[in-house]
């Protein structure tokens, strides 16, 4: 269940300003020992450290396969690739410098197969959160039982009273969000890379 609360944009240059968004509520961060953990636990033969090994060594063979100039696709889950961080453009060939004209390199991740957008709106519930003394509730937390749930797929009657999940099918609903999960961009509508 991927639960929500409600923004406002507040930057006035903004073409959103004033307008509401969803943005989800990420409740905790799983490191490397809670995955293996948690594999573990999914009816695994091998032990948590065993598992734990092998995203270990992955991780470092992804990393050298990236810094030789490669892909890496892991299927349903993304793949992974180096783009360049330019700082300024140099006029002509001749005055590019990597020290003068790149900042630096970034990892960028694209989702595959089971991970992709379209798939996960097949799978995603959402729920209306509030913060409550610095944690996130939900109506069930609170005992009413009345929650606002909705699925992303679309909506039979999507004038329907009460659905909180307004714009039913796609990812970004009416603000044009992006696919990565930001949900917070404070212009919805901009590019991001």
């Amino acid at each position: 269940m991927v639960r929500y609360i409600l923004k406002q944009i507040k930057i006035a240059s903004s073409r959103a300003y004033g307008k509401w968004f969803a943005k989800n509520v990420v409740e905790e961060t799983i490191d490397l020992d809670g995955l293996a953990e948690h594999m573990s636990n999914h009816n695994s033969p091998y032990s948590k450290g065993v598992i734990k090994g092998l995203l270990t060594d992955m991780i470092s063979c992804i990393k050298e396969l990236l810094l030789e100039g490669k892909n890496v696709k892991i299927d349903d889950l993304a793949i992974f690739s180096l783009g360049i961080k330019n700082k300024v453009a140099a006029n002509n060939e001749e005055e590019f410098s990597v020290s003068k004209n790149v900042e630096g390199v970034k990892l960028r991740a694209r989702a595959t197969g089971e991970l992709m957008s379209k798939t996960l709106n097949l799978e995603a519930t959402l729920k209306k959160a509030t913060y409550v003394n610095g944690a996130v509730q939900t109506a069930d937390d609170e005992g009413n039982g009345s929650g606002s749930q909705n699925s992303l797929t679309p909506d039979p009657s999507p004038n329907s009273e009460g659905n909180d999940n307004q714009g039913g099918g796609n990812t970004g609903g009416n603000t044009g969000g992006d696919d990565n999960g930001g949900g917070g961009d404070p212009d919805p509508g901009a590019d991001e890379d």
